[in-house]
């Protein structure tokens, strides 16, 4: 199941130390200048190269950011 959430509530996630792996979908160089606290960085070109190390529990909450505006 894909949902959204707003960012209010990724905040929160963020701040309550809840258990979730977020994700930047971000160009490397995108990642090193601003991520956000706790993100691993999966640039969309290499998901399928380093998706199995990066999100090795496939039980496991993922949000996902990304730079698009929608």
């Amino acid at each position: 199941m894909v949902a959204t959430i707003e960012r209010d509530e990724l905040k929160r996630k963020i701040d309550g130390g809840g258990e979730f792996v977020l994700v930047e979908t971000l160009a490397p160089v995108a990642y090193a200048h601003a991520h956000l606290p706790g993100a691993v960085n999966l640039p969309p070109d290499r998901v399928r190269e380093l998706a199995p190390s990066v999100l090795p529990d496939k039980g496991a909450e993922i949000i996902v950011y990304c730079s698009s505006p929608t």
